[in-house]
């Protein structure tokens, strides 16, 4: 993906190209990359550019729609080696067909988008604060009791006890 990335930038004589950068050989030659930067910097950079691409991963994706940013979205392939399995793939079954969301499976088409990169849009952005609503019927069901389970109320039941009374993990 940097290899595919950087050419495109070389090919469009672009400067402006940032990109943070796993373990490879490859040294990029016009893009400005980096290994790991702070988290607020990082971030900092995604808000500030034009278009995103990265790998399947769920907090690139969410991110890019949060920053109302389009996003090139290339799995990192298992059957090469990238990743132990296919989920970045599955991933980007289950999101690829948004919009502002755009699947690269290979390098050809990574560099085919890219040459669009000006006319791709983005997801409308995403609310980072739940409304009351979604709030208040989470707390409803993380506060809600537990049910006891069909095993648990047999055990208590064979156990003699009557019911109302705790059995020995304190249910009733």
């Amino acid at each position: 993906m940097i290899r595919a990335v950087d050419g495109w930038a070389v090919d469009h004589g672009r400067s402006d190209v940032i990109a943070q950068v796993g373990p490879t050989r490859y040294r990029p030659v016009a893009l400005k990359s980096f290994a790991h930067v702070a988290y607020d910097v990082f971030r900092d950079l995604q808000k500030e550019c034009r278009v995103m691409v990265c790998h399947a991963g769920m907090g690139s994706i969410i991110t890019a729609m949060e920053f109302g940013k389009p996003i090139i979205v290339m799995p990192r392939n298992h059957k090469l080696g990238e990743h132990r399995n296919g989920h970045q793939f599955a991933t980007l079954r289950q999101f690829g067909d948004r919009p502002g969301i755009y699947p690269a499976d290979t390098e050809v088409e990574l560099r085919a988008l890219l040459e669009r990169v000006d006319d791709l849009t983005a997801y409308p952005t995403l609310n980072t604060i739940a409304s009351d609503a979604f709030v208040e019927q989470l707390a409803e069901i993380v506060h809600r009791p537990a049910k006891t389970s069909k095993i648990r109320q047999l055990r208590h039941f064979l156990s003699g006890k009557r019911a109302g009374e705790p059995d020995s993990a304190g249910l009733r």
